[in-house]
């Protein structure tokens, strides 16, 4: 809000009126419009060395109006949007000198810059702006193996933007291992998507503690299990080591016997003795540990523990720990009334424990609610009580009993549960533990509760019937969950949820990525209404480079952003769609290897683009060695 006000005390000091401000949407964007007042690909004759009124008129539409972006006033978190404005003066406004501004009419005619620099200020002005950019991308389009042989010996030239490309290289898929190792000394954050494995060898190896840590701290790890070890045993901060065993357990690693021992013998034994694999050969260790911390943990080893240790521990002289024993014991063993009665906190006894038939029957019918609430997730609750919370006044509570994994079908179908269709949903832990079960899974995807049915979609592979069957499900999300997770799903729903779905933050590619997507026929979409269908059509064998040249035309941006990434576009097509108004569209195209040198090159030396066009596979090996160079330099110099 300051910087806001900032800019509009600005304009009102230059002579101007704030009208509004200009989100991005359809317009000619101002990061465009830097890049001609930077003079990268700049049309011919933009350049002069004054704005006179004739070129202010020309500017302001009838009603004295045209846009306006100041250099560094962050309107929207930076200076990429427009402020319309009005100017109602008859001369030149007070816009120039210092920081800078670029300008653009109302009907994206007409363009006015100007940017303070050493030399002096550099002026641009250009009148019929989108005539002159075709023919400028036209030129660009016919460079020759020369003048690209020329650019790349010249780059990087004096960095501008060096940090911005320590940043981006990483993504750049022709950097070849040799160089994103070098890149470890400089930028890490590019190892959050990597899948190399020389890479991630040598990342979990560097000298550097947060080098070799950083591919397990990531949404997806892609460390084989002797990667995962390597962490583990490399990390010096003993809770931290803990830590990446446990992420490690959880990506289903099998640590060997020495690093249990090791993490055991360490300072952080009390989180060590909770690992979900530790070796049983450690528990009797552990229950008589001098830490009660440790002895109440080896409690959650109940099944585990011999005949003695069990006694030992319930007679434990710390509370904490008796209290875990009885617990454990009565997940077995019925539990009185009176031991219930005695316990310090009853919601763990309610949510676990096998109760006596007595207490059970005085619990499930008691006036308090959320005792009921945690019973009805109890996995030891008799048939009894599950029957008698079925039909409980509480909506959450007939919900939670009709998810029990002990009910029947036709049980299930006659609980009367609360269920919105839209909220989000999660895969129920029980229904996933039988996915590898056909029999269940037949069972299960003809449930009356769409949580049932849609858990049985997330399975990896189904039987053909069992696919059929949800394929047709009345539940969209069912459908939706089959075409992201089961890798039998059929090419027709996949075509179906298409239309109406563009991919998940866990299944981002989902459903056009599946395996079983129609490739073929897809041309037909070429000139369907809905842009979604029309993405569709490059993706046919039998489409043309014209197509992808009517398609980066399309008037919706993610049509054009389908364009922009295709390997057919045209070097022509590829420069105009940086001037795109979408910002998606012009990232795509920035990293289109047909994009010609010279204005790669130039996009490598700006601001806003430097970070995405270092990604693009065009520039040669030898050109990213040099880039790498001159990024490390400058964050060496920084540090």
């Amino acid at each position: 809000m300051q910087l806001r006000e900032k800019l509009r005390d600005l304009l009102l000091c230059a002579g101007l009126t704030v009208v509004e401000d200009m989100r991005p949407g359809s317009l000619f964007p101002p990061e465009a419009g830097w890049r001609i007042a930077r003079g990268i690909a700049a049309p011919d004759g933009a350049v002069r060395e004054v704005l006179d009124a004739a070129w202010w008129r020309r500017l302001a539409d009838a009603d004295g109006e045209f846009l306006v972006a100041v250099l560094g006033h962050r309107i929207g978190g930076n200076d990429s949007w427009w402020t319309r404005v009005r100017y109602a003066g008859g001369g030149v406004p007070g816009l120039t000198g210092d920081p800078g501004f670029v300008a653009l009419s109302l009907d994206g005619q007409v363009l006015l810059a100007e940017l303070p620099g050493a030399d002096g200020p550099r002026v641009t002005a250009l009148d019929r702006l989108p005539e002159r950019l075709e023919e400028t991308a036209a030129a660009a389009g016919r460079e020759t193996e020369v003048e690209r042989a020329e650019v790349w010996a010249a780059v990087p030239g004096r960095p501008t933007w060096p940090l911005h490309w320590a940043e981006g290289i990483g993504s750049n898929p022709a950097a070849p291992d040799e160089l994103l190792i070098r890149l470890l000394d400089v930028e890490v954050g590019f190892l959050h998507g990597c899948d190399r494995p020389a890479v991630l060898d040598a990342a979990v190896a560097h000298p550097d503690p947060r080098v070799r840590s950083r591919p397990a701290d990531t949404f997806r790890p892609k460390l084989t299990s002797d990667q995962w070890v390597r962490v583990v045993r490399a990390e010096p901060s003993p809770s931290r080591r803990v830590l990446w065993a446990e992420h490690a357990c959880a990506w289903g690693v099998e640590l060997p016997g020495d690093l249990y021992d090791d993490l055991l013998a360490g300072p952080s034994r009390v989180e060590a003795a909770e690992l979900p694999g530790l070796p049983a050969h450690h528990l009797p260790g552990l229950a008589a540990d001098a830490d009660p911390r440790v002895r109440a943990t080896a409690c959650a080893r109940w099944e585990d523990l011999a005949a003695p240790l069990r006694a030992r521990l319930l007679a434990d002289t710390d509370d904490a720990v008796r209290t875990a024993a009885l617990l454990a014991h009565h997940n077995g063993v019925p539990m009185p009334r009176g031991v219930f009665a005695g316990l310090p906190a009853p919601r763990r006894a309610l949510g676990q424990c096998r109760l006596s038939p007595e207490l059970e029957a005085e619990l499930v019918r008691g006036g308090d609610a959320e005792v009921r609430r945690a019973l009805a997730a109890n996995p030891r609750l008799s048939a009894h009580g599950v029957a008698v919370l079925a039909e409980d006044p509480y909506d959450d509570i007939r919900s939670a009993v009709a998810l029990r994994p002990d009910l029947n079908e036709e049980q299930r179908a006659a609980v009367r549960y609360d269920f919105d269709p839209t909220s989000m949903s999660h895969t129920v832990p029980w229904v996933e533990g039988l996915h590898g079960d056909a029999d269940a899974m037949r069972r299960l995807a003809v449930s009356s509760h769409p949580l049932i049915r849609r858990s049985v979609a997330r399975a990896r592979h189904l039987p053909p019937d069992v696919v059929e069957r949800l394929a047709r499900d009345e539940d969209r999300t069912v459908r939706l969950f089959l075409a992201e997770s089961c890798d039998d799903a059929p090419a027709e729903l996949l075509l179906e949820v298409w239309r109406w779905w563009d991919g998940s933050f866990s299944h981002p590619d989902r459903p056009r990525s599946h395996p079983n997507f129609p490739r073929t026929g897809l041309l037909r979409y070429v000139g369907d209404p809905r842009g979604r269908m029309r993405r569709l059509a490059l993706d046919d064998p039998e489409s043309t480079p014209a197509d992808v040249a009517r398609l980066a035309r399309d008037p919706e941006a993610e049509v054009r952003r389908r364009a922009a990434e295709d390997p057919r576009l045209s070097p022509a097509d590829a420069v105009r769609l940086l001037n795109d108004p979408a910002a998606h569209v012009r990232g795509t195209a920035m990293r289109n290897r047909w994009l010609p040198a010279r204005v790669l090159a130039g996009l490598l030396h700006d601001r806003d683009t430097a970070c995405v066009a270092v990604a693009n596979p065009a520039i040669p090996v030898s050109v990213l060695h040099r880039i790498l160079a001159a990024a490390a330099a400058a964050v060496a110099a920084r540090r």
